[in-house]
């Protein structure tokens, strides 16, 4: 049997959308044991509150995700924006490595650039300026200080104000900037980035200093799932239907 690598991102797993929920558990229970690795590529929450969250809907994906690790399966997990405040107790309790952003992987047949892809959106200054002030290790350090309800009150301002700017800003201006994407890419010395954060699934071709090279967008799971399939001889943006 051939093995394949799995990459997901953007499941915004919130206890108001429990299908989505159901969906990703069925997905790690059957099709992600055979895989070789799974990697989550960020925004695997809607929003984190804390490794000490003890909502049931967390706790679950939690259990499930050491179930997968336990059997044997690799997973990676990498921060996004909804879920930046994932901690060691997380990948403890869950088995799962975490991924630095930019993280390069060796792959069947060539190495790959693993990103969010929120850095790339360089057009959008507010943002980039807000992500600068949340990811601030003091500001972390602040925000993990601070009682669950806080936290809690805190993410639905968070959730409320994206929500706002996304709908008063231009969809271009949300997307990756080409020029960020070949720098990205060139000074990682790959021709393959794998990312989501945009919710646009394709795979884009383009030159990096006159080479080929794709970029493969990872799509969301709010209406169905999404995953590439990676394996030795291809590689398959694939929906999972709900």
């Amino acid at each position: 049997m051939t093995q394949r690598t799995l990459f997901v991102s953007d499941l915004h797993l919130d206890p108001a959308t429990p299908a989505v929920a159901s969906q990703f558990l069925a997905f790690l229970r059957s099709e992600a044991r055979h895989a070789r690795a799974l990697y989550i590529l960020g925004d695997l929450f809607e929003a984190w509150l804390g490794d000490d969250d003890p909502d049931p809907a967390v706790r679950q994906i939690v259990v499930a995700l050491r179930e997968l690790t336990t059997c044997g399966v690799p997973c990676f997990f990498m921060h996004g924006n909804r879920d930046f405040l994932v901690g060691r107790h997380f990948a403890a309790e869950t088995g799962c490595t975490l991924l630095a952003d930019g993280t390069i992987v060796d792959l069947p047949g060539e190495k790959v650039l693993l990103m969010h892809g929120d850095v790339l959106c360089t057009a959008d200054s507010s943002y980039q300026r807000l992500r600068r002030i949340l990811r601030n290790p003091a500001t972390k350090w602040v925000i993990r200080h601070l009682g669950l309800d806080a936290r809690r009150r805190l993410a639905g301002r968070l959730r409320a104000g994206s929500q706002m700017h996304v709908g008063t800003t231009a969809p271009e201006i949300m997307d990756v900037t080409p020029a960020a994407v070949v720098e990205a890419m060139r000074n990682a010395g790959v021709r393959t980035l794998v990312h989501g954060h945009t919710h646009r699934p394709a795979v884009h071709r383009l030159l990096v200093d006159g080479r080929p090279a794709r970029r493969i967008v990872l799509g969301d799971w709010h209406a169905q799932g999404s995953v590439l399939d990676w394996r030795d001889d291809e590689q398959e943006l694939r929906f999972l239907p709900r």
